[in-house]
């Protein structure tokens, strides 16, 4: 009988997750990860973990299943939470989910799994594990999209590896997220209604700004305002040397100046704010909402436009270095000069966009067929051919 080390987070996804593997004839245990308990930063004034992991122990029983807490908080501290404040720090947006799944859930839980004699880890993510062949004639597996669309969470998966994926089983990848909730209130379990967890992996709520806060120093600076008729905001010329420096220009922030706006109002630290944030900027009097089109760490100045339109926020292009690029499916690496075209996103829950990657010698362009709004330093992009997600990478 295969063994499978289930992380139960105490909601239903990961409760359903247990239940059809053991159904599924496999030998299951339940593990909660305990990834928080550092009183020098207080996450929440709440205590989700502690129901949380009270609610994944009656699901346990409930299955009749072996279950443990395990401590994973000195570890997630140095890989997650670190690493976000020194993201904010430099004036980048870093996600946690992605990093949590890559860092944690498929990497030091994965290897905790193994020595308990695991065969895999399972998680209640909606997405599917597949099987093909590549052209060399080698067998290699597939990250798909969950068959709910409004659940898909291959986004969160974008950075695993085939040795990750190959331990990884993902049980409710093919079901509605209604036939979830509906097969655990058929079976009794605990968290059949239970709302889903919104916030950091594994920790729960957090407020942004009080966390950042608590660490990263806050600083007075001020909020300019780029028109939106601005000269550095018109398109780049047609005229180029090469694709590559086409592509240079398209991906490439702007160089903005307190002289190129107004100031409009102050602010409490500019590694506080991500572009095309619109809450926390506390300045009234324009017709329409402004939104941050550029953060400035250095000279701790926020750039902002006026409306969701503005052309400011958009970008028809961005650029990851090559450090950064991963390939869930590494027989499809591009090299140098080739072009592949492909449905990309930049965060979760975006609707899939066309693009086409350009592979140059340093790095990868993601080259959109139409302008995207927000494209955030530090954030994933991840790209997709139909419904596999074949890799990801780190905007620069």
């Amino acid at each position: 009988m295969k063994k499978v080390v289930v992380g139960l987070s105490g909601g239903v996804d990961s409760s359903v997750a247990a239940l059809l593997l053991q159904e599924q004839g496999y030998e299951v245990i339940g593990l909660f990860m305990k990834n928080w308990h550092d009183d020098s930063v207080v996450i929440s004034r709440e205590c989700p973990w502690l129901e949380d992991s009270n609610d994944a122990l009656i699901v346990a029983e409930k299955l009749g299943i072996p279950f443990q807490v395990v401590d994973l908080s000195v570890e997630y501290k140095e890989r997650i939470v670190d690493y976000m404040f020194r993201e904010y720090e430099m004036g980048r947006t870093p996600n946690p989910d992605v990093l949590c799944n890559r860092e944690i859930k498929f990497d030091l839980f994965l290897k905790m799994a193994l020595e308990l004699g695991a065969d895999y880890v399972a998680t209640g993510h909606y997405c599917r594990k597949g099987n093909t062949t590549s052209a060399s004639g080698e067998g290699v597996y597939q990250l798909l999209a969950g068959k709910d669309p409004n659940k898909d969470q291959s986004y969160f998966l974008c950075q695993l590896n085939q040795e990750q994926l190959s331990r990884a089983l993902f049980p409710i990848g093919d079901l509605q997220k209604s036939e979830v909730r509906e097969l655990a209130r058929a079976h009794g379990l605990i968290t059949a209604e239970k709302r889903d967890s919104q916030g950091l992996c594994f920790i729960g709520k957090v407020r942004l700004p009080e966390f950042l806060q608590q660490q990263l120093s806050p600083k007075e600076g001020n909020i300019i305002t780029i028109p939106a008729d601005a000269d550095k905001l018109q398109p780049v010329g047609t005229e180029f040397s090469s694709r590559e420096a086409e592509l240079t220009a398209l991906s490439k922030s702007l160089e903005l100046e307190p002289a190129d706006g107004t100031v409009v109002g102050r602010h409490q630290g500019a590694h506080y704010f991500t572009v095309g944030q619109r809450k926390g900027l506390d300045v009234g009097g324009t017709p329409e909402p402004l939104f941050v089109i550029q953060t400035d760490v250095r000279e701790n100045i926020i750039y902002t436009g006026e409306g969701k339109a503005h052309p400011g926020l958009y970008r028809k292009a961005l650029y990851v270095m090559e450090e950064e690029v991963h390939w869930v499916r590494p027989d499809l690496t591009l090299a140098p000069g080739e072009e592949l075209k492909v449905m990309a996103r930049i965060r979760y829950r975006q609707e899939l966009q066309s693009a086409v990657l350009v592979k140059a010698e340093k790095g990868l362009y993601v080259e959109f067929s139409e302008p995207q709004s927000a494209i955030t330093p530090g954030q994933f992009v991840a790209w997709y051919e139909g419904e596999e997600l074949l890799g990801s990478g780190v905007i620069a």
